[in-house]
């Protein structure tokens, strides 16, 4: 079984996914990681995460115990997942990583930005999990416990989502969620009523 979590930054899609993998016992892969995670490993080998050929090697020798690095959040791993992520070559790879992932025997849960649409188009379950903009960056400011100025954050998730407006999209059959006025088990109950049942 291979389940499909899509959408925007904060909306709760990776505490959906986690939540649905332990409940199914399936292996959970944030994508969003994939980036961050090749961009590391540039970082670590001295290289230029713009160099499309350095980022296409380290997509290539990209493990599934990469992901797990303590170094993946930040504003280096920001910088160097955004350039990373610029490169055709490293998205190619990361393609085959992700195809790879939800091929293990009995399936898995994946979340990220094009799933439904891209990666498993035939996924079993699709979500599209959504939340207002000023309820993202709530939880953006709360992850950072207060830090920064709750307006700046808010205006900096509508400029993402400005940014994503053309490639981020749902799957026409995808479930949608939204999570504005939900928590965590709300989501996921819903979740199981809507997708399971």
């Amino acid at each position: 079984m291979i389940i499909a979590i899509d959408g925007p930054a904060a909306a709760g899609k990776g505490t959906l996914a986690r939540r649905l993998a332990a409940h199914f016992g399936l292996p959970h892969l944030d994508t969003g990681l994939l980036y961050r995670a090749t961009g590391r490993r540039v970082l670590d080998f001295g290289g230029d995460p713009a160099d499309p050929r350095a980022a296409e090697a380290a997509a290539r020798a990209l493990q599934v115990a990469d992901l797990g690095r303590a170094d993946l959040r930040g504003p280096q791993a920001d910088a160097a997942a955004a350039q990373v992520a610029a490169v055709p070559g490293v998205r190619a790879s990361l393609l085959d990583f992700q195809r790879g992932f939800g091929r293990r025997p009995g399936g898995a849960v994946l979340d990220g930005r094009d799933i439904g649409t891209v990666i498993f188009p035939d996924a079993d379950v699709k979500f599209w999990v959504t939340a207002s903009a000023e309820a993202r960056g709530r939880r953006r400011w709360l992850e950072a416990q207060g830090g920064g100025d709750l307006a700046q954050i808010v205006a900096d998730v509508r400029g993402r989502d400005a940014r994503d407006a053309v490639r981020l999209v749902p799957a026409a059959d995808a479930i949608h969620l939204d999570t504005t006025e939900l928590d965590a088990e709300a989501t996921f109950q819903t979740a199981l009523l809507r997708g399971f049942a």
